[in-house]
This record gives C-alpha cells, sequence and structure tokens, in this order.
C-alpha cells in the first residue's frame, strides 16, 4: 500500500471512531476548545480559509499538516469533498502526523 493509500484509511478508520470532525467552523471550534490533535487542510482550500485555520493553529499550538486535495480528504472519511479535518483522539493524531511527515 504506498502512502497516501496509508493515511487515507487511517483517517477513515478515526471518522468510523468517530474521533474527527470536519468543515471549517466546527474544526475552529474545537481548536478554541482544546479538543483538536491535529489538524488536516487540503493544499487546494481557499486562501482565506488556510490562513485562518492556519492562524488558529499557530495561536493555540495545534499541529497541522497539510494533504493533496479537499477530493482526498473528503474521499478518505466517506465523504464528498472536505477542505479541512480535525482528529480528536491523541493516538490517531499522532500517527496520522508522522505518516504525512514521511
Amino acid at each position: 500500500m504506498i502512502k497516501q493509500e496509508k493515511w487515507m484509511s487511517l483517517l477513515g478508520l478515526a471518522n468510523r471512531a468517530r474521533k474527527i470532525i470536519s468543515g471549517e467552523e466546527l474544526v475552529v471550534k474545537e481548536i478554541k476548545n482544546g479538543k483538536a490533535k491535529l489538524v488536516l487542510i487540503s493544499n487546494d482550500a481557499s486562501l482565506n480559509t488556510s490562513k485562518k485555520i492556519q492562524d488558529k493553529c499557530t495561536h493555540y499550538q495545534v499541529p497541522l499538516r497539510f494533504v493533496e486535495t479537499r477530493e482526498k480528504l473528503g474521499h478518505a472519511i466517506g465523504k464528498d469533498a472536505r477542505v479541512v479535518v480535525a482528529i480528536l483522539e491523541d493516538g490517531f493524531a499522532k500517527k496520522l502526523g508522522s505518516m504525512l511527515d514521511e
């Protein structure tokens, strides 16, 4: 299995375990609440959304990783295109972070 498919299947597993949240407003809320452990944002997100999420992650010291496209991010969680996803559990966040750093 190639690297990209591995992170997508792990994200799918986190989704089935109900340990993620998607959508800009919900993710920002979880970052502020301190529940977001890792945020994934697509490279094709709008500049406005991208800056907003990056600023929140920096301010609240939440790790941030970029993924290729919104379609891949959405597909990984069995939904339509998603621009931003937050992982709410440490184990999934650490593993996904290390996979995306490779």
